[in-house]
C-alpha cells in the first residue's frame, strides 16, 4: 500500500515530544499521519506539532475544542494561524463548528466534528441525560456539521455505515476505536476490525495501543496494512 494510500493515523498517546519522536522514528515510512491529542498537547504543545508537520508528516489534532462560540472561533484562528494541521476536531455543538469554521478562515486545515466518544455505551449517554438513542444522537450531529461547512466526522467504527450515507461522499470520516481481531479492547466499547471500518466507508483509522505499545511499532503498522490491503484488493 503506498504512502498516498495509507489509512492509518498513529494516535501518539504518549507524555512527552521526546517519546512521541522516538516513536515517530521507529514507525518509518509504515506511517506519515499521527495523532497528537490533549495529553500531549498539554506536555509538549504546539512546538511539537510544529516539529512534526515540518519533517513532512501529517498532523491530526485531536482538542475537540468545545467552549463558547467566540472563545472556539479564536481558538480555531490561532491553531489554524500557528501550523495548520491537517485535521482538527471539534464538539458536534451546532454553535461550536460554526464558530471553528468562521475561525479557520482559508487555512487548509479541515474542521473534523466529534459525535459521540467510543468508550461511551447507552448507559454512558443516559447518565449525561441524553434521552437519545446513540444511534440518533450520531445522525443528528452528522446533519448539524454537514450544515455548519465541517470537513469530516469522527465517528464510531460500528455507525461508519449510516454515517457515510448521511455525510454524502466527500466528507472525511475518521474512525476511532479500530482493533484487529484479538487485540484487547482497551477502555473502548463501540470497536470494529480496521479492515471492517475501511469496507463499511471509513477514511482514516486511528490507531494507537496496538502500534504504539508494541515491541516493533513499524511490524505492527505493516500487519495492520496487509490486514486491510488483502480484502480491498480482493
Amino acid at each position: 500500500m503506498s504512502t498516498a494510500n495509507n489509512p492509518l493515523i498513529i494516535a501518539l498517546d504518549v507524555d512527552s515530544a521526546e517519546e512521541a519522536l522516538r516513536l515517530i522514528n521507529k514507525i518509518g515510512p509504515a506511517a506519515d499521519f499521527y495523532k497528537v491529542g490533549m495529553e500531549l498537547y498539554a506536555a509538549a504543545g504546539m512546538s511539537l506539532v510544529k516539529q512534526i508537520a515540518a519533517s513532512g508528516r501529517k498532523v491530526f489534532l485531536d482538542l475537540k475544542l468545545y467552549d463558547i462560540g467566540e472563545t472556539v472561533k479564536r481558538a480555531t484562528r490561532q491553531i489554524c494561524a500557528g501550523v495548520s494541521p491537517t485535521f482538527l476536531t471539534v464538539h458536534g455543538s451546532r454553535s461550536v463548528m460554526k464558530a471553528a469554521v468562521e475561525g479557520r478562515g482559508d487555512s487548509a486545515t479541515k474542521l473534523l466534528a466529534v459525535t459521540v466518544l467510543t468508550s461511551f455505551d447507552q448507559e454512558d449517554l443516559a447518565d449525561l441525560g441524553y434521552p437519545s438513542s446513540i444511534a440518533d444522537l450520531v445522525a443528528l450531529r452528522v446533519k448539524k456539521a454537514r450544515e455548519s461547512g465541517m470537513d469530516g466526522i469522527v465517528c464510531s467504527p460500528l455507525e461508519v455505515v449510516r454515517v457515510r450515507t448521511l455525510a454524502g461522499p466527500e466528507m472525511k470520516l475518521v474512525i476511532p476505536g479500530v482493533r484487529s481481531a484479538g487485540v484487547d479492547k482497551g477502555d473502548q466499547k463501540r470497536v470494529a476490525t480496521p479492515a471492517e471500518a475501511l469496507r463499511d466507508g471509513a477514511d482514516y483509522l486511528v490507531i494507537g495501543r496496538q502500534v504504539t505499545r508494541a515491541a516493533d511499532p513499524r511490524g505492527a503498522c505493516e500487519e495492520i496494512l496487509a490486514e486491510v490491503a488483502a480484502p480491498l484488493s480482493a
